[in-house]
């Protein structure tokens, strides 16, 4: 068993259901999971949102997030989780935004930015919130393969931290 389909059965076991926000990953982190039999019934939908209108119009990332930060930063990857929570009755979000090339002087080539939303109730106004920068190398689609993966196995990692941290006693 792969890495991704031990993803896929721990997501099934937990009754996890996702939503994507993807940018530099351009729809990859789905695609991945979606390769694996019996997706469907883990994957609600992905937003593929590459321009900054597009983060702004279809998961309402806010103005004054894109202008204090930089388009590969951690704040417009939650923003962009965010946003697919609030569109999805999926219980998990995750969202990826970066750079595979050195386009820009003060990012690194490779630098990949995460946020992965984990609802606790159906109409959750708190949700849990991980967010992480990791830089990859390799060509183009090997960065854009690699944080597709790290995107899938921060759901286990970070359901699991959020899990180990509750007080005993309360509900799933």
């Amino acid at each position: 068993m792969n890495t991704i389909e031990r993803v896929a059965l721990f997501m099934h076991e937990h009754q996890l259901t996702l939503v994507t926000a993807e940018s530099c990953t351009a729809g990859l982190i789905a695609a991945t999971l979606a390769d694996i039999p019996g997706a469907g019934g883990l994957l609600d939908c992905a937003f593929v949102v590459y321009s900054v209108a597009a983060k702004r119009r279809c998961l309402g990332v806010p103005q004054s997030t894109l202008a204090r930060h930089n388009l590969t930063s951690e704040a417009v990857a939650r923003d962009m989780a965010l946003g697919a929570a609030r569109k999805s009755p999926a219980n998990v979000a995750v969202a990826n935004t970066g750079v595979t090339d050195a386009t820009d002087d003060r990012i690194p080539a490779g630098t990949q930015c995460y946020a992965w939303i984990f609802k606790t109730g159906p109409a959750d106004a708190s949700p849990i919130v991980y967010t992480a920068t990791r830089q990859f190398s390799g060509s183009r689609n090997q960065i854009r393969q690699a944080s597709a993966e790290f995107a899938l196995q921060g759901i286990v990692e970070h359901f699991l931290r959020h899990h180990a941290a509750r007080p005993k006693g309360r509900g799933a």
